[in-house]
């Protein structure tokens, strides 16, 4: 014969019993298909569950995460940045703007077809992309690379596609593209066969950086080369990766006068019809 259990009484709200429930549920904690309250406390009491304190958490560890959200969700890491703002939201010493804020930012999480194309990113996963844009126009794209980068502070998808056409960059770079994320409304994405590549395709732009650049100049992870020209003195010689001539043309804007595009050739007169352009604009004659 089995030993009655001993009862007990809990005086607390509706909504901590709804929170207790909760919990129950989600640790399986049944009786029939009802989430059971004694079980939950049964197991504390066994210390099969273990209870710490909710709000042990210091302010720089607080503020750590919140920043990591915001860092994941600008390369486009959108899922761990929600698993990252929950668990934010499970502690006790939030403050209440704070709280306010990452449950703004789970309230307004990207679309469905953003988080495939992330997870698609995490998998090396060849997609079709096709959207259509504000002026009803169609687009389909072969993804075999994808990344999700800031750009003038929005976000960009930069992928290599198969497709070349309506491409205006120099040859050499027309399968890569630029999509800015918030202009693509709706989207459809499946998964295709075949192989992810490891990056955009890239070329070496030789530039001469002059005067007061020239000894400002940090080097980037792009650049293969990087060294003073030792016959043309003060001149720094940088050699770097580019994907895009219009973000590095972008790039290089605020010092036009203080950097020289010397190779390649393409490039170089890329780069000179658009100073063409803006003399012409100021009623200024090149000289031949």
């Amino acid at each position: 014969m089995s030993r009655k259990g001993q009862s007990i009484t809990l005086s607390i709200s509706e909504r901590d019993k709804a929170q207790l429930e909760a919990i129950a549920l989600e640790l399986g904690m049944m009786w029939g298909e009802r989430p059971n309250i004694s079980k939950l406390v049964e197991a504390i009491a066994r210390r099969k569950l273990l209870v710490f304190p909710n709000n042990d958490w210091s302010e720089t560890r607080i503020r750590a995460l919140e920043r990591s959200i915001r860092a994941l969700t600008d390369i486009g890491q959108i899922e761990q940045a929600k698993i990252i703002a929950e668990l934010l939201l499970e502690r006790s010493e939030l403050s209440l703007p704070l709280r306010a804020e990452i449950e703004r930012f789970l309230e307004n999480l990207p679309p469905p077809w953003r988080l495939q194309i992330d997870r698609y990113i995490l998998r090396n996963q060849p997609f079709q992309l096709s959207y259509q844009d504000a002026a009803e126009r169609l687009f389909n794209f072969t993804v075999r690379y994808a990344k999700v980068r800031p750009h003038d502070k929005r976000q960009y998808l930069d992928c290599w596609c198969e497709e070349t056409e309506g491409n205006s960059d120099i040859p050499e770079l027309q399968h890569n593209w630029c999509l800015r994320l918030d202009h693509i409304q709706d989207a459809a994405i499946a998964p295709i066969a075949g192989r992810w590549l490891p990056n955009l395709t890239q070329i070496e732009v030789e530039m001469h950086l002059l005067r007061g650049l020239a000894f400002g100049y940090q080097a980037k992870p792009e650049d293969s080369a990087n060294d003073w020209l030792v016959d043309q003195p003060p001149v720094r010689r940088v050699v770097r990766k580019v994907s895009s001539t219009f973000w590095f043309f972008r790039e290089i804007a605020p010092y036009w006068e203080d950097c020289v595009i010397i190779s390649p050739e393409n490039v170089r007169d890329r780069f000179k019809q658009k100073l063409i352009s803006l003399c012409q604009n100021y009623d200024l004659k090149i000289r031949d």
